[in-house]
């Protein structure tokens, strides 16, 4: 079997596959937008978008359910765009190869989309069913959720009847969150001081790759390895003992991505250049070793490049590496409440240089707002002791778990009649759109679920085959057993 339209349950795989084939990566959703709108002409289903650009979808109950609570299933229609450095892969113009691993989809080379594709192809391909029973059924897709949840941020009070929010874009079967960490992004721009290159000067550009990565909130627990604070931790090592200049810096590319590679563009004299070689050579063994069960595929190389025409100076360099060190970037604190689970943490995502200044974007994330706060203070005034420019953007607020949920209740009980077995009841360390939907509707009882999906923003992102079909199954049978108003 080679398309994954072929997979079972049919709907929802062969709209997912359609999905997969549309560029969308975040502030990009137009085009599979279109392609949701032109399926529900199809099927003769009402819909709108809102002021932001959110495409909402109703569908009535089907006879002799009317008098159930309305249901809002959400999920998001974009995605995280992540490859590997040797993919040609242009998430603006080229579909997704995906192909079947075994128990698996995934993807060659990119990621796979299925966070949140396969939630909003469960959406579609419910209200595009006829032999599916429901009662009031109304669809929430947002637009940007990986990249700031604009959509969500900007949904209004006025278009929704139902009561129960199902979300669709958590990765783990047979577990219900309730609850969800808020984020806000800090970014430091260091402004650099550069001085011309020698004659005797030779440059090399110093590649880490092959790292996990993965999400930001997710995986900050999993002692993966981060590019920038890998290279960071060279550079604070050889700039006083081989005069190593930097004329360069690019590391990760998403803020909600712990960052897979770097490439730094690096001038040491030429009469330096074994000592150099033996250095990063050394420095790699330490770093392989250290990260030995967890990053298998971890690779450091320097290829020598053209000499630059200048490199920042020793004392603005040192500022960035002194600052960069001193960033915390994984989990700070353990929840409390909820054991196992990370309450704060950071993702020190992107680090880049351009002609004048160097860019570092740090993501925060915390099951307590307030705590949330305390650390991007933190992490702002780390590079504000540097002469950084800081500001603290992009707020945006967690879930709190309902204790008293009746859709809680119904799911759980609903589980264990399909399963036998009781699903887990978690919050999660990373940034739902709960949070924020609630805002205008608080009267929302919400709840999310999903298939298991693992290494999400990652190249290596992919969804278990059975898994989807118990997530299927699971939310039609909620929805057949959603109680009267």
């Amino acid at each position: 079997m080679t398309s994954i339209a072929s997979l079972t349950p049919t709907p929802l795989w062969s709209i997912f596959h359609q999905i997969t084939q549309i560029p969308r990566p975040s502030k990009y959703e137009e085009a599979v937008v279109y392609y949701i709108e032109s399926l529900c002409r199809e099927h003769n289903l009402s819909y709108e978008r809102d002021k932001v650009g959110n495409l909402i979808i109703r569908k009535p109950a089907t006879p002799g359910m009317e008098n159930r609570r309305g249901v809002v299933m959400q999920g998001h229609v974009d995605m995280v765009p992540q490859k590997n450095a040797d993919s040609e892969h242009n998430f603006l113009t080229d579909p997704i190869t995906t192909f079947i691993d075994g128990e698996w989809v995934t993807a060659k080379g990119t990621t796979l989309g299925a966070d949140n594709g396969v939630g909003v192809a469960a959406a579609l391909a419910v209200i595009t069913a006829k032999d599916i029973e429901h009662g009031p059924l109304e669809v929430l897709l947002t637009i940007d959720e990986e990249a700031g949840m604009t959509g969500a941020a900007g949904l209004e009070a006025g278009y929704f009847e139902g009561d129960i929010l199902l979300n669709m874009d958590t990765e783990d079967e047979g577990e219900l969150y309730v609850g969800c960490a808020g984020g806000v992004d800090v970014s430091a721009k260091l402004a650099m001081d550069w001085q011309h290159t020698c004659s005797d000067d030779i440059a090399f550009e110093v590649k880490v790759t092959g790292l996990r990565g993965g999400h930001s909130g997710l995986d900050i627990d999993q002692g993966r390895g981060n590019a920038n604070k890998i290279i960071n931790r060279f550079l604070l090592e050889s700039i006083d003992i081989l005069d190593v200049k930097v004329a360069s810096l690019n590391g990760g590319t998403l803020r909600n991505a712990i960052p897979r590679e770097s490439f730094t563009t690096l001038v040491v004299s030429q009469h330096k250049e074994i000592e150099f070689k033996k250095a990063l050579n050394n420095f790699y063994q330490t770093i392989k070793n250290e990260y030995s069960s967890v990053e298998t595929s971890l690779s450091i190389d320097a290829v020598k490049v053209g000499l630059p025409e200048r490199v920042y100076t020793t004392e603005s360099i040192k500022k960035l590496v002194y600052s960069v060190a001193a960033c915390i970037s994984s989990p700070s604190r353990m929840s409390d409440e909820f054991k196992g689970v990370v309450e704060t943490s950071n993702n020190l995502a992107i680090v880049k240089s351009d002609d004048n200044d160097v860019l570092v974007l740090s993501l925060v994330r915390s099951l307590v707002n307030s705590a949330r706060d305390d650390l991007a203070n933190s992490v702002a005034a780390n590079f504000k002791v540097a002469g950084a420019k800081v500001s603290i953007s992009g707020e945006y607020p967690g879930w709190k778990p309902n204790p008293n949920s009746k859709i809680l209740t119904l799911m759980k009980e609903r589980y264990k009649a399909l399963s036998g077995v009781v699903p887990k009841v978690k919050v999660i360390h990373a940034g739902l759109e709960c949070g924020l939907l609630g805002n205008p509707y608080p009267h929302w009882d919400m709840i999310s679920f999903g298939p298991t999906i693992r290494n999400a923003h990652s190249p290596d992102e992919k969804v278990h085959i059975q898994s989807v079909s118990k997530f299927w199954d699971y939310l039609v049978d909620t929805l057949k057993h959603i109680p009267t108003k």
